[in-house]
This record gives C-alpha cells, sequence and structure tokens, in this order.
C-alpha cells in the first residue's frame, strides 16, 4: 500500500488583515467565518419564520445539484435573507447574493455583515461592471454554487417592481444555467427603505420554473428580451397579491 503525502496550503490571503480579506472575492476558507454564517443561517430561519412568518412555495423547483441563478424583486433588506432561507441548508457556503459594492463593502459593520453572514458576492453597479459578470460567469462555473441576484439593481422605494437591468441578460444568453424566477411578497411592507428597523409581518416567497437561455445569442438585443421575459415570470408569480394599483407593475 502507498500513501501520498499531505501537505497544508496556507489561504493565499493570510497576509491581509481581516476587514480586507472579506473584501477580496472569491474568499479564503476561514472555519471561523463558516460558522459563523451556519449560526447566524439557523437563526435567521428561526426569525423568518417565526416574526415574519414567511411562507415558500415551489421549492421543488430549485435544481438540486447543478449551479442555477435565482432572481426576484426587490425591495427590502429581507429579500436575500428569504432567497437564502429557501435553499437547503447544506448550500449556504455556495450562495452568493450579489450586492452593490459601494454600499455593503465600504463601512466596516455592512462589509461583516455582507461578507460573513450572508456571503454577498461584491458587485459593480457602475463602473467595473463587465469584470463583475465574469466573476458571476466564474462562479456559475462552480458545481452546486448558487447565484442571486435582484436585477432592477436597487430596492425600490414604493414596492412596485421596476424595469430589470441588462446585466442578468448578459449574464445568462447562450449560457445552459438555469434560472429560477421568484416574488417576493409582504417584505416591503415589513422593511422598507424609509424604516430603521423591520415589523413584523408576514412575507411569502413563490418560486417558479427554471428556465434556460442557451438558444439566445450573446449580445444587448438578447439580453434586453431575457430580462424582459424574466421580469414578466416574476410579476406573473404574484398573481393577486400585487396589490391593484401595482398590478402587473403598472401605476394604474
Amino acid at each position: 500500500m502507498t500513501s501520498t503525502e499531505w501537505q497544508y496550503e496556507s489561504a493565499r490571503d493570510l497576509d491581509l488583515p481581516r476587514l480586507e480579506r472579506l473584501r477580496v472575492f472569491p474568499r479564503e476558507p476561514d472555519m471561523l467565518v463558516y460558522a459563523v454564517r451556519l449560526t447566524s443561517a439557523l437563526l435567521m430561519r428561526l426569525w423568518l419564520r417565526t416574526y415574519h412568518r414567511l411562507s415558500v412555495t415551489g421549492q421543488d423547483n430549485l435544481p438540486k445539484r447543478e449551479s442555477f441563478v435565482m432572481v426576484a424583486n426587490h425591495s427590502s433588506h429581507l429579500d436575500a435573507l428569504c432567497l437564502l432561507a429557501a435553499l437547503q441548508l447544506g448550500r449556504v457556503h455556495h450562495a452568493f447574493p450579489a450586492a452593490a459594492r459601494d454600499y455593503f463593502f465600504v463601512r466596516s459593520s455592512r462589509l461583516m455583515t455582507a461578507a460573513v453572514l450572508v456571503n454577498a458576492l461584491p458587485f459593480d453597479r457602475q463602473d467595473r461592471t463587465c469584470q463583475s459578470l465574469d466573476v458571476c460567469r466564474q462562479l456559475l462555473a462552480v458545481p452546486g454554487n448558487v447565484l442571486i441576484i435582484f436585477p432592477e439593481g436597487t430596492r425600490s422605494a414604493t414596492g412596485q417592481v421596476g424595469q430589470f437591468r441588462s446585466g442578468v441578460g448578459m449574464l445568462l444568453a447562450g449560457t445552459r444555467h438555469p434560472v429560477v424566477p421568484c416574488y417576493l411578497d409582504g417584505a416591503y411592507q415589513s422593511w422598507s427603505r424609509r424604516q430603521w428597523f423591520p415589523r413584523p409581518g408576514r412575507i411569502r416567497l413563490t418560486i417558479g420554473e427554471p428556465r434556460t437561455y442557451f438558444d439566445r445569442e450573446a449580445g444587448i438585443d438578447s439580453a434586453r428580451a431575457i430580462c424582459a421575459e424574466l421580469r414578466n415570470k416574476v410579476l406573473a408569480l404574484a398573481g393577486d397579491r400585487q396589490w391593484p394599483r401595482y398590478r402587473q407593475g403598472v401605476l394604474s
């Protein structure tokens, strides 16, 4: 019987200060961060199901092993937490909500929350968007990863579903990575951008059927068409739960 010599390799960012290590992506494994994230995920799920009575419909639509993208409407800081809570607990370290670098990765408090608790991927909304999309592609190339994207780009100020930006269409065009449309109802009422703290209220997450866009050629026209189609799928999941004056995302 032969034995192979085991060699330990330290993290490549080990010489960086801890906060700087959290800004780097992809991040190197850190057992302390893993333990904190897993513990917070359990507590967060308990809180969402008691304080916000979170219910999830369509959970069987989530791909089990392959990498995929989740897209949803965005009106609250609770949105990413609800989507993460819909995943199997074992995927908590392999799920990456895309978060604005200029908002979540500047102040230390937001950085700790985004990188440690949520495992967010820093995304450049204004400059270097192409580089951020390349990072997303690399992430999806690894089996089992989940990328969470809010195509509106920012939280809605009214709860109305805004237009989807073209980035997600550029990411998906010509690829076989499934994308799963989702609709969140109640998160805006529980914690809108005008509120300092969340208040109790029921949140319902509806998960639609996955789809792919491997038959679409890469390009801005395809990207816009994909975004329009995904937005319609998200709105269709709302059904009668989106209040009348915002039904189908159009003011009456």
